[in-house]
Parts: structure tokens; sequence; C-alpha cells
């Protein structure tokens, strides 16, 4: 079997706890913390926000250490940072001692997800390059499936410090072994082969991965309209898994959140079933345009109807959006900038991406203070969503006018 699959389940495993105690369980740490110590919304969402800025501001170190020492010791750094801060969580006794903590689950965060998995996966195929990437990131729907009812299931049985030392253990003894393993090798060239298993052509060189986007003669508004249209929908996005378990639980009680979560879940697992299937065979960037359009449906059905059906009905769907909003944005990128310059075109995008998105739980927390309940910050929500719909639709638009 060629080891790049091996890497890729590897990556799928790690991004399963990577979501699960990173940005699904933000949800869980959000309603937990402010139950346990009735601290008020937005100051919890705000510490969650650092853990978004901590990983948006070292994206590009983690590319390119993984480029300079291989996936395995970043990645080992990252399981172990993660960890921790998740075990500290539940030790606070004051609002200021949860700003380190999510900063350790920053670090974690910026190894353990899209461009660290990304980055991992990418020198390993060419043919196969968005298939890949799609399967590694699909840990993620399985993040939220099992991770977050599991969690709010240790957090019942043990309470809230007991719960997250027992979480941070259990992930640590499974992610390291793994990491230290499987993730051993940089690429094929390791192991005297090509790209997807080929055998490697005697002389082939292969093309730098820090190819100057200028160089490529590319317009630069493809980059930043991807940028951007993806950085606006994925700041409603981790906005509103962020407080999923909050907003749900008035009315179908924290079981219930916990279950509508693992559903969302399941529905954000189809929709990668579907993209991996399909990614190599369609317009990427209108199918992103499409799928967001949808979203604010989704988004503008439970604020005008906030009753328990339409929740779990618009939250199912707003999920199906979520297994493609996450992956498409590396498979854009590859795809108008080809895999040689995905190192330097993805991690300067990445960096936009999330320090923009950053802000989603805080602006979703502050809205929901501001106007006691969150029907407006959905409102508000669908709008930016459609907003990053329209600036994916007319940044393809002048990117093609340009290279004329």
């Amino acid at each position: 079997m060629f080891h790049g699959w091996r890497v890729v389940a590897a990556c799928f495993v790690i991004a399963a706890f990577a979501w699960a105690l990173g940005l699904f369980g933000a949800s869980v740490y959000l309603q937990a913390v402010t139950a346990a110590h009735g601290w008020p919304v937005a100051e919890v969402a705000s510490a969650i926000t650092l853990f978004f800025l901590v990983s948006a501001s070292i994206q590009r170190l983690v590319g390119r250490s993984i480029d300079r020492w291989g996936p395995r010791p970043v990645l080992s750094i990252g399981a172990v940072s993660m960890t921790l801060g998740v075990a500290l969580i539940g030790q606070v006794s004051a609002p200021w001692q949860l700003y380190p903590c999510f900063a350790l689950v920053g670090i974690g965060w910026s190894t353990l997800s899209t461009t660290g998995l990304t980055a991992t996966v990418a020198p390993w195929f060419e043919r196969h390059q968005g298939r890949s990437m799609t399967l590694a990131i699909m840990g993620a729907s399985l993040g939220a499936i099992l991770g977050v009812p599991l969690l709010l299931f240790a957090l019942a049985r043990l309470g809230l410090g007991q719960g997250l030392i027992a979480t941070g253990l259990v992930a640590a003894a499974l992610l390291l072994p793994l990491i230290w393993r499987v993730l051993r090798f940089r690429g094929p060239a390791d192991l005297g082969v090509g790209r997807d298993g080929e055998a490697r052509a005697v002389g082939a060189v292969q093309s730098a991965a820090t190819t100057p986007v200028a160089a490529l003669g590319r317009p630069r508004i493809l980059l930043w309209s991807a940028a951007a249209g993806f950085a606006l929908a994925l700041t409603v996005q981790i906005g509103f898994i962020t407080h999923h378990v909050a907003l749900a639980e008035p009315m179908l009680g924290t079981a219930g959140a916990g279950l509508l979560v693992s559903a969302t879940g399941v529905t954000a697992f189809v929709g990668r079933l579907v993209l991996a299937r399909i990614v190599d065979r369609v317009d990427v960037r209108r199918l992103a345009c499409l799928v967001m359009a949808v979203q604010t449906l989704a988004l503008l059905a439970i604020a005008l109807w906030p009753t328990a059906p339409v929740l779990v009905a618009a939250s199912l769907v707003y999920g199906y959006g979520i297994g493609h909003v996450t992956t498409l944005g590396p498979v854009v990128v590859r795809r108008e900038f080809g895999a040689a310059a995905f190192g330097a075109t993805y991690g300067a995008a990445a960096t936009v991406i999330q320090l923009v998105s950053a802000f989603g739980p805080a602006l979703l927390g502050f809205l929901r203070d501001g106007f006691g309940g969150y029907g407006p910050g959905l409102v508000m929500a669908s709008i930016i969503t459609t907003m990053s719909c329209l600036t994916l639709f007319v940044g393809r638009h002048w990117g093609r006018r340009r290279s004329r």
C-alpha cells in the first residue's frame, strides 16, 4: 500500500481529535464554563477568539516548519499544546486565566487543522491531490459526530475539571504515538517513489513549493477574493459552531443540543463524502457560492422561526455546507494556482482567513448579549454569508477579465 494513503488515514484521525477538541469543542467549553462560573457569554467567547487569533498568526510558520523538518515534530508539538490547553480550561478560577489556556489550544489548532494537514498530505499526491485533502479533512466530521457527545458525557460524569483532564490525557495518549509512527517521512522521495506511488523518474526535479504568486502570471484578485470570501463564510461558520450548544440548549436541553451538534456533524460528513467524489470534476468556486447561498437561507430560517423543528432542520442543512466550505478553500487555491505554488499561496490565504474568522465567536457573542437573543445576530450572519458568496463570484469574474 502506498504510504501516502496511510498519511491520509493518520490525518483523518488527527482531524477528528483536532475538530472535536478545537472548533467543535469550543461550543462545549463556552456552555460549560459559563454554566459553571456564571461568567458572561461575551467574555468567554472573547477568550475563544484568542484561540483562533493565535492560530492565524502562526499559519506561515507552521507551513514552513513542516517543509523544513517534516510533519512529525510540528504536529507532535501541536498535539501536546492542544491537549494541555484543554486540560487547563477546567482548572481556571478567573476569566483572565482562560486566555493562556485558549492560546495553547490555538497553537495546537494551527498545526492539527487545515493548513497543517494539507501541508502534510500535499507532497504525497499529484493526480489525487484534491481527493486526498478532502479525505484527510473528513475526520473533522467524525470529531463532531462522536467527539462532542463524548466530551459532553465526560463533563457530565466527571465534572468540568476532571472531565477535561481525562479528555486531554486520552487524546495525547492516542495522537502522539500515531504521529510519531506514521508521519515519520516528509514525502514519497524519502521512500524512493514519486507522488501517488508512481515510479520516480531518474533525474526528475520537483517544482519548488514556494514559487511567488506573481511569477505564476495569475491575477492576484483570484487569490485575495478566495481568501476574503472564505474568511467571511468561516467567520459565520466558526461563530455558529461555537454557539451551537448555547443556541440549542433552551429548546432541546443539554443532551438534545449535544445530539444536534452530532447530527450536524453527520451532515457535514455526508457533505465531504459527496465532495470527495465530485471535487475533481466541478467548478469548485461556483460550488462554494451555491453552498453559501443555501447556508444563508438556513441561518435566516433559524432567526425568523425560532422553533425546535426549524432549528433542527436548518442546522442539518447548514451542517452539510460546513463539510464543503471548510474543505473548498485550499482546493480552490490549488485549482487556480497549481500544486507548485500551493504552499506560498495557501499560506498567505490561510493567514487572512483565520485572522478574520477568529472574530466569529466574539461577534456572535456580543450580538447575543446586546440584543438579548441570537435572532438579530443570525440575521447579520446571513448577510455576511451572502457577502462571502458575492466576493467569490465577483473575484472570479474580475480574475478572468484580467487574464485576457
